[in-house]
């Protein structure tokens, strides 16, 4: 995609595909919420734009911040409220990264089949994507006589960043 981004006027062929994909999200969980009896409101629209404009992983706290900006009425409760939805619904992945730590992927949509390295030192999480994984976890699946209704692999170790220089960009500073 990045020679995509090159083209002329591919800026902003990118922006009208990113609005449809918002747009798909934002309809998928208009049905979703509806089936629940639910209804949509001003701060689920913000919450929903905040989550699908990034492509980095986000915390709730991250996300609650992200759709303020949107919409100042976004309550920290109704962030909490909607995450889990978002999750239910399929449109987010939630991720735990270790310690008290989750992370919710909102390139789950686009990439369904990515893959997840988590550096538990910092906390970094790198995204893949492979065809031989995708392989080897179908012939898994297919050997044990298993039909996989979600796959997810997360990859935990330590980035070479810290392991090389001593300290990493990422890594949190310690409470002390």
């Amino acid at each position: 995609m990045g020679a995509f981004l090159t083209l002329p006027g591919g800026n902003l062929l990118l922006r009208e595909m990113e609005t449809a994909m918002r747009d798909r999200v934002r309809e998928s969980l208009q049905d979703f919420l509806a089936g629940k009896g639910l209804r949509r409101t001003v701060q689920r629209d913000a919450i929903i734009e905040a989550a699908f404009t990034t492509k980095e992983h986000f915390t709730a706290e991250e996300l609650l911040t992200m759709a303020r900006r949107f919409e100042k009425s976004v309550s920290r409760a109704t962030v909490y409220r909607t995450l889990p939805l978002l999750v239910e619904s399929g449109l987010l992945r939630q991720i735990d990264v270790g310690g008290d730590t989750t992370v919710y992927d909102p390139n789950f949509v686009e990439h369904p089949t990515h893959n997840h390295l988590i550096c538990i030192d910092c906390h970094k999480i790198i995204e893949f994507e492979d065809t031989n994984m995708e392989l080897l976890e179908n012939c898994i699946s297919r050997r044990l006589g298993f039909s996989p209704a979600s796959k997810a692999v997360k990859i935990e170790g330590h980035c070479d960043e810290l392991k090389l220089k001593g300290s990493c960009r990422n890594q949190q500073p310690s409470a002390s």
